[in-house]
């Protein structure tokens, strides 16, 4: 499938997040689930749709990193320096929570993943939404593979999501994320993804 225009209901999405909706979604990795941070009722659907020990993290991601700096303590130079080379991209960066984080979405830690996707769909969707950030995990079951398509995100999650939306051409590499936090100015990668440092 080509490209084709994006074509959003802006008050259907963000009835359905505001109500605690769960929206499932192309990124430029994987699939992904995703809810408002700040609405527990959503994020505990994400964890009952995934079957997700509550004890692992969700991430916040947006269409830019001024959306998601709120949600952070601050970044150090080393921080800064991953953000200004690859965001948008396949890098998680986890470091410091603000107080505007909830700890249910930490799962009680003081860290918070954060994400810029490189993705079109993912940039005008998250740019529809009110707050423009969303918390968010990968769209499957836990111990199941990620999904890469949207017949695959349907299939494994479609029937408990709210919404799973088209990926119009805009598809996905298929590779997770690199997640990494610096820690005595080194980065220390948690998981190896596409991304290689």
């Amino acid at each position: 499938m080509e490209e084709s225009k994006i074509i959003l209901d802006k008050n259907l999405l963000n009835k359905t997040l505001e109500s605690g909706g769960v929206i499932a979604f192309v990124t430029d990795t994987v699939w992904g689930l995703g809810c408002l941070p700040n609405n527990k009722t959503a994020v505990d659907k994400i964890y009952k749709i995934k079957g997700r020990d509550t004890s692992k993290p969700l991430i916040l991601m947006s269409d830019s990193i001024k959306n998601l700096l709120p949600y952070i303590n601050s970044l150090s130079e080393q921080e800064k320096e991953i953000t200004d080379n690859y965001f948008p991209g396949a890098v998680t960066l986890v470091t410091k929570k603000s107080d505007k984080t909830p700890i249910y979405i930490t799962s009680g830690k003081d860290t918070i993943g954060i994400r810029v996707p490189d993705n079109m769909f993912f940039k005008t969707l998250c740019g529809e939404i009110k707050g423009h950030v969303l918390a968010t995990t990968s769209a499957n079951l836990s111990n199941h593979p990620s999904s890469k398509t949207y017949l695959e995100a349907k299939n494994s999650i479609g029937a408990m999501a709210d919404i799973v939306y088209q990926d119009f051409g805009y598809k996905c590499q298929g590779l997770e994320s690199t997640v990494i936090t610096i820690i005595n100015n080194k980065i220390n990668i948690l998981r190896q993804g596409s991304i290689v440092f």
